[in-house]
């Protein structure tokens, strides 16, 4: 996809406009094409469009303007300008670029009803333009050599270090002499004594076609020069053209009342379908995002109820107010005791052996402390005690029945399970 179209309407007289597609780096991605502007307008649907006008319709002047930017640099173009005028100001359109190094500021004026005429060209084609410059703004600048381009009947000359004008006039010969490239020869001889100008050295950028009619001229000519270097255009002058888009000294037309408006609205019909699509993916995320939340939610507290049930088992003394930070501090408190977290679990794995191994016998509550396992036990008989602390003692630990009362079940008990040494709990 074209990143760039870079189109040159014709000259009074012409039909068929010429365009280049250039990709991001400004290399051409096609060949240079040739037609009428509907053709070019397709590919300007998915493009920046940048116009080339006929520099013959167009004055380029660099003059020395005060300091300022806006409406009062504006302002005082026309005045700096006024010689140069031949039309009413009220007619014309002012376009000023960047200040140079020089100090001078380059500026272009075009005939308003000129420039409307080409914008409605454009638009009748479906077109909207980013910029438009003067075609021969795009010549190159050379600072050692004159670039003369020359294109049919005109002549577009540019000097180191100048801004580039043209010349519609034939012969050759004639053309370079109104534009200064070489002496007038009816011009009266220099005065003795007077240093002659020197000589330019130039190069010519023509394309193959148009040399084949002046080649003959030009070398009747080359005396005229100190130098004079041919450059065949063979795809045309526009892919030469297309190396300065991004000159700094080319200025854009339109400015001001022309300056490029946005259609939003038009914009908005364009890219509806996809937005409304992608406002869909968002409200469907943020439901799907939301349901998350929610079963989360849902999750944690099932987790937190199963917390408290399990703390009140192991806890049956201690008023469950945040049972997850308060068995995490009791963990915490056991990791930190003298014994160890080693007691404790092995503790637990001998009273998982000796429960599992008596008959009908469980644990309703336990808490330990300092090497000793409190606990609550209920059991069928008082001999399934007596079996259950027989078991803990193979294990190397003491089981102490502290008391026991007889329920509906059998035995409730509670016992002490320490290992040999520790001192009893109170």
């Amino acid at each position: 996809m074209p990143q760039t179209l870079l189109l040159r309407l014709p000259a009074p007289g012409q039909e068929e406009t010429e365009w280049l597609s250039l990709d991001e780096g400004g290399a051409a991605i096609t060949a240079k094409q040739r037609g009428p502007l509907s053709l070019a307008a397709v590919l300007a649907r998915s493009a920046k469009v940048v116009v080339l006008a006929p520099a013959t319709q167009i004055l380029l002047a660099e003059p020395e303007l005060p300091p300022g930017s806006g409406a009062r640099l504006a302002r005082a173009v026309p005045f700096a300008l006024e010689e140069q005028l031949t039309e009413d100001i009220d007619e014309l359109c002012f376009a000023i670029g960047r200040r140079q190094a020089s100090g001078r500021t380059p500026v272009a004026v075009v005939s308003r009803s000129v420039l409307q005429g080409w914008l409605a060209q454009l638009a009748a084609a479906g077109i909207e333009p980013t910029a438009i410059h003067a075609d021969i703004s795009l010549v190159p600048d050379n600072p050692g050599q004159t670039i003369l381009w020359l294109e049919k009947a005109r002549l577009a000359v540019r000097r180191p270090g100048a801004l580039p004008f043209a010349v519609e006039l034939t012969p050759v010969a004639e053309a370079l002499v109104v534009a200064g490239v070489i002496p007038d020869p009816l011009a009266e001889p220099a005065a003795e004594g007077a240093v002659p100008n020197p000589l330019e050295s130039a190069v010519l950028y023509v394309t193959r076609g148009d040399w084949a009619e002046i080649q003959d001229e030009f070398e009747g000519l080359a005396d005229k020069f100190a130098s004079l270097k041919v450059q065949l255009l063979t795809e045309g002058p526009l892919p030469w053209l297309a190396r300065r888009l991004d000159a700094v000294d080319a200025v854009n037309l339109l400015q001001g009342e022309f300056a490029r408006s946005t259609d939003y609205s038009a914009r908005w019909h364009r890219w509806r379908t996809t937005a409304m699509l992608a406002g869909g993916l968002l409200v469907a995320h943020v439901g799907a995002a939301e349901l998350k939340i929610h079963q989360a939610n849902r999750e944690t507290k099932t987790l937190d109820g199963e917390i408290a049930q399990i703390f009140s088992q192991a806890m049956p003394n201690e008023t469950p107010q945040s049972p997850r930070r308060q068995m995490e501090s009791r963990l915490d408190r056991i990791r930190h005791s003298g014994a160890g977290p080693q007691y404790f679990l092995r503790t637990l794995q001998a009273l998982s052996g000796a429960v599992s191994a008596a008959p009908k016998t469980t644990i309703d509550s336990l808490s330990y402390r300092e090497q000793s396992l409190d606990m609550k036990v209920s059991a069928p008989s008082l001999a399934a005690l007596s079996q259950l602390s027989q078991l803990v003692a193979k294990q190397g630990l003491q089981a102490e029945i502290q008391s026991s009362k007889p329920v509906d079940s059998g035995v409730e008990a509670q016992i002490q399970i320490r290992a040999p040494g520790a001192r009893t709990a109170r």
